[in-house]
């Protein structure tokens, strides 16, 4: 494609590095998917800002990727742009009883930096395997906790091209979604406020949170983390659990053993498989229960 090499140009020009043909499954915690015809590999929130818009000028189809902890890539790849935040260099900084960071800091990382300067309220994120940019995007939540209790505003770019803020306020905030999940805007930073608390009641807390992580989710396995949303009224993997689907499996993706709203990937798991057993799940669960469950991992084709 024309466009594709003429975009290869702009970002060795602008020094933005790339690689063509990375596998996608060294980049996210279900350890699948194929290649990316391009993955761009900016270093600064400027880099992140120009990437982006030469992919948009060139009309490349553009993917942000952040930690990858929810995300199942499509078993060809993708044929265009995935511009990951990882590799930007941390950006994260206390203000007061405030954080602001950048949206390829990861989660455990904001985590430790508020139990350093004694700031609570972020401990139910501790131990979620994802960045913060993620976590806004889809307003990641455990524990009763979830992004938008401590959100204060987002800075990202729009559409246009134009770098904007807002108040949590008009993010548009629900369960599992967000305004960003519905537009093209790309989160850059978010400020958290957060409240002075006890440092050692709050290391306690998120290392009793991590604990019970360890004990109730297959963490030894690849997974992209709860594999269906949660409908109302019930519970998703207790629902499976219910219609004796434990460890049921498709090639090498299975329902856990330890907590069956995950599905898990044994060793070598294609796309394919996660989705024909989600389909054999949610019909089975819908058949026999009458609840719908649906996805909880961004599946990107």
């Amino acid at each position: 494609m024309a466009c594709m090499e003429h975009l290869k140009q702009k970002l060795e020009e602008a020094a933005i590095p790339y690689s063509c043909g990375e596998p996608l499954a060294r980049h996210t915690s279900f350890q699948i998917g194929g290649p990316a015809a391009l993955f761009c590999m900016p270093h600064t929130a400027q880099q992140l800002v120009q990437a982006i818009g030469l992919c948009r000028e060139e009309g490349v189809r553009t993917y942000i990727l952040g930690n990858g902890s929810n995300l199942l890539f499509s078993d060809h790849g993708f044929d265009g742009v995935v511009v990951s935040t990882r590799s930007l260099e941390p950006e994260i900084r206390v203000e007061g009883d405030r954080i602001i960071a950048g949206a390829g800091v990861s989660l455990k990382q904001v985590c430790e930096e508020a139990a350093c300067h004694s700031l609570t309220g972020l401990e139910f994120a501790y131990g979620i395997p994802g960045s913060l940019g993620g976590a806004v995007y889809m307003n990641a939540g455990a524990y009763g906790g979830e992004t938008r209790d401590v959100l204060l505003e987002v800075e990202f770019l729009d559409e246009a091209g134009q770098i904007r803020s807002l108040p949590v306020s008009q993010l548009e905030l629900g369960y599992r979604t967000s305004i960003f999940a519905r537009t093209g805007w790309c989160v850059l930073r978010a400020t958290l406020q957060l409240h002075p608390g006890d440092s050692v009641q709050i290391q306690q807390k998120m290392d009793d949170l991590m604990n019970r992580r360890r004990q109730k989710q297959p963490l030894e396995y690849p997974s992209a983390g709860s594999a269906f949303k949660r409908p109302e009224g019930a519970f998703a993997g207790s629902l499976i659990e219910q219609c004796g689907l434990r460890g049921f499996r498709v090639g090498d993706a299975a329902i856990s053993e330890k907590h069956c709203g995950f599905i898990v990937n044994l060793g070598h798991a294609s796309c394919a498989d996660v989705l024909e057993l989600a389909r054999q799940v949610s019909e089975r669960v819908q058949r026999e229960t009458g609840f719908v469950l649906e996805k909880e991992i961004r599946v990107v084709e």
